[in-house]
């Protein structure tokens, strides 16, 4: 998911985290620096539901105004199968061969 915590405060004329940290903190969200920061410039590796329902409150916008998909990543993730996909129900084929084998060499 990507974060557009600037791009949706820009929209809305906040141009400044300080003034963001300080309309949270009027809505009872209070953020440490630090935590503002990340929110601000970074990728929030999490955040809570509650905070997320105050910042698009004082935004006045949608939870999908801040995150957006990226489904390209999502699709690098995945590992690589060299096997053909295993079907449920399905047992693996076995070939008998009929008559005699050559001696090994």
């Amino acid at each position: 998911m990507k974060w557009n915590l600037r791009l949706a405060a820009a929209q809305r004329d906040i141009w400044k985290s300080s003034q963001l940290q300080s309309m949270l903190a009027d809505a009872g969200l209070t953020i440490s620096a630090g935590k503002m920061s990340n929110l601000w410039s970074g990728q929030p590796v999490t955040i809570r539901l509650d905070d997320l329902d105050i910042i698009c409150e004082v935004l006045g916008c949608q939870p999908n105004d801040l995150l957006a998909p990226e489904p390209e990543k999502a699709r690098a993730r995945r590992p690589v199968s060299t096997s053909a996909p295993a079907v449920a129900g399905e047992h693996p084929r076995i070939e008998r061969r009929v008559g005699r084998t050559e001696p090994p060499l």
